[in-house]
């Protein structure tokens, strides 16, 4: 492990022969996952990163904006607070995303670890390089002595010069899908168009295979970049697709990305509509956690140069 910065911002990194990856100090974010022969790194940079006078607003995004790269974990919460939450001062997607987080080196894994005071949660994230795999295991502790109900969301996004539009490819095992709200239907096996575009779908993976995951291929870079997890776990993928649409600050029309996020959600919403919605597709919207209880997950991320979009996960797999 090495204390680091990236883009002037507090991380740290580990590395191997193949492999660096880089974790924020400020929202835990993995900012980086970069194959070392070719400089790739799929992860998205926001184009405000070197803006120290960008306008975030003051609203429940604000310290998530400020804040985020790559990929960012939602916990309790995946969507916005409720008007009452964000008045308590709570933000989107969570504590998790904004968090100030404390880095460990234990034998060969950087422990990434933070407090929820606010959820009464404990966050824990062990991060471990394998050739070309990034290792994951993720443990979420209730504090409180309530059984509660919990979102929890790997909010992957995918960013140029990786990401283009028209061109970079995905796929992944999903059975059933439905965009969120007015939300126009995004293809899921093709990056964005040449007119501004956004929205969110929500997939439901299949529910007969044991192991869930994507694949993205840049056919400019001749990288695929994926992520593999255990479907019982994470049995929603969703796709978040900002191209150019939002033109507010900091966004101004000008953001490329691909949100690969999967959760045990369908849908970022609030609190009170994740729990009424209860199920989709016949599949729950939210995981318990026991009263003083643990909930852990495995799951791992790769990059690996590949002449094609690896279409099912053996064919991802061989290549690693």
């Amino acid at each position: 492990m090495a204390q680091t910065t990236f883009y002037d911002r507090p991380a740290a990194s580990i590395r191997n022969d193949l492999l660096r990856v880089t974790v924020l100090a400020h929202g835990g974010h993995i900012a980086e996952i970069q194959d070392l022969s070719s400089g790739v790194n799929p992860l998205w940079i926001p184009p405000w990163v070197h803006e120290p006078d960008a306008d975030f607003g003051d609203n429940v995004e604000t310290r998530l904006l400020q804040r985020i790269m790559g990929h960012n974990v939602c916990v309790d919460l995946f969507g916005p607070p409720s008007d009452a939450e964000a008045a308590a001062g709570v933000t989107a997607h969570a504590e998790a995303s904004v968090a100030s987080y404390e880095f460990e080196e234990s034998g060969d894994e950087l422990v990434c670890r933070c407090e929820l005071t606010a959820s009464q949660l404990s966050f824990e994230r062990r991060l471990r390089l394998d050739g070309r795999r990034l290792l994951i295991q993720e443990t979420v502790r209730n504090n409180s002595v309530f059984d509660r109900p919990i979102g929890w969301t790997q909010h992957v996004t995918l960013g140029p010069p990786f990401l283009e539009a028209g061109k970079t490819l995905f796929r992944a095992p999903v059975v059933k899908s439905a965009p969120l709200g007015d939300s126009v239907p995004i293809p899921l096996e093709v990056y964005g168009c040449t007119t501004p575009l956004g929205g969110y779908n929500a997939h439901l993976t299949d529910p007969t295979i044991e192991r869930a995951w994507f694949t993205a291929w840049s056919p400019a870079s001749g990288m695929a970049f994926g992520y593999v997890w255990d479907r019982a776990e994470f049995p929603w993928l969703g796709t978040w697709e900002e191209n150019r649409s939002r033109t507010h600050s900091p966004w101004n029309a000008r953001a490329q990305t691909r949100g690969m996020e999967f959760g045990v959600s369908p849908f970022p919403e609030t609190r009170r509509q994740m729990i009424e919605r209860g199920r989709f597709f016949e599949t729950p919207c939210y995981r318990w956690i026991d009263a003083k209880g643990i909930l852990s997950a495995r799951y791992y991320a790769a990059i690996v140069p590949s002449r094609s979009i690896p279409t099912t996960l053996a064919e991802f797999e061989a290549l690693l």
